[in-house]
């Protein structure tokens, strides 16, 4: 069977490259984000979104527990406003959508309209041969709709100036999945 994160992994590593910058769009428990760090190294950058402190918190140790280099800028705040922090391209960003795991609280999720704009400017922070991936977690109402929301959104983009590719379970409706969105 196929292993979406493993996936997902494999095309962020092409992309990312050691003392650049990244962005995790929703830190959640900071698992992307402790990766991220690792990755683009001490001479790199990585910041990471949400709107929870309790995200924020549980990064703090994630990143500690996994002796991350000390690169990373937590930031309490919608993803939606990403260009009031970051000013360099970008090699790699992450999203994953929906609701922050094992919170308990599954009505506080990523809204489309915040998604969207989040999205649209990810995508302009874009370095040269860069990605941007984006988990959709079509199990509940909002994720589903967020998942149309971005197949119409992307699929507007030039083709020469981004590949934006979409895997999914096609017998596994409610499975999530990912898009990959590739500068050239």
């Amino acid at each position: 069977m196929v292993d979406l994160i493993a996936l997902e992994k494999e095309f962020l590593s092409s992309h990312i490259k050691e003392g650049g910058v990244a962005v995790d769009f929703t830190m959640g428990n900071g698992h992307d984000t402790a990766w991220l760090s690792k990755a683009v190294g001490e001479n790199g950058r990585v910041y990471a979104f949400d709107v929870q402190e309790k995200a924020l918190e549980s990064t703090r140790e994630t990143l500690k527990a996994e002796n991350c280099p000390d690169n990373c800028s937590l930031i309490l705040d919608s993803h939606s406003n990403v260009l009031d922090y970051v000013k360099e391209k970008i090699c790699v960003g992450v999203f994953n959508l929906g609701y922050l795991p094992g919170s308990g609280n599954k009505a506080l999720t990523t809204l489309r309209p915040t998604t969207k704009k989040a999205v649209e400017a990810a995508i302009s922070l874009l370095d040269k041969d860069a990605i941007i991936l984006i988990a959709v977690y079509p199990g509940h109402e909002e994720g589903r709709l967020e998942g149309e929301m971005l197949d119409e959104m992307l699929q507007g983009y030039d083709r020469r100036k981004l590949c934006v590719s979409k895997f999914k379970l096609v017998n596994s409706p409610t499975s999530p999945f990912f898009f990959a969105i590739e500068s050239k």
